[in-house]
């Protein structure tokens, strides 16, 4: 998974046909305990792109987004957030596979 770097980055990212950011720290316990399952998700959809987004370098983009829990999980499409995935609980390999599942049906 590549890591945003920029503002440009994440801009160009967003663009794409089918983008999922995570929203993550190393601080963050949840996000740790949920990174090695990523590769999975990311190779059960490999028609989406996928980004960690570092919430401490971004925070205005997080508050712009109104990501206040991590991980949280965005998807976009052609510059559009299509569904998000996103509160304070930790998540499970499952729940993240059944909100890609959903929001490439948007």
């Amino acid at each position: 998974m590549k890591e945003i770097q920029s503002q440009e980055e994440y801009n160009s990212a967003i663009n794409g046909s089918g983008t999922v950011l995570m929203f993550s720290a190393g601080w963050c316990p949840d996000c740790v305990v949920i990174e090695p399952v990523l590769p999975e998700l990311e190779e059960k959809h490999s028609d989406l792109a996928f980004y960690k987004v570092n919430r401490d370098n971004f925070m205005e983009l997080c508050q712009e987004l109104d990501i206040f829990g991590i991980p949280s999980f965005l998807l976009f499409k052609n510059g559009e957030e299509v569904q998000r995935f996103v509160s304070k609980d930790r998540k499970s390999k499952e729940e993240i596979d059944v909100f890609l599942q959903e929001a490439k049906q948007k």
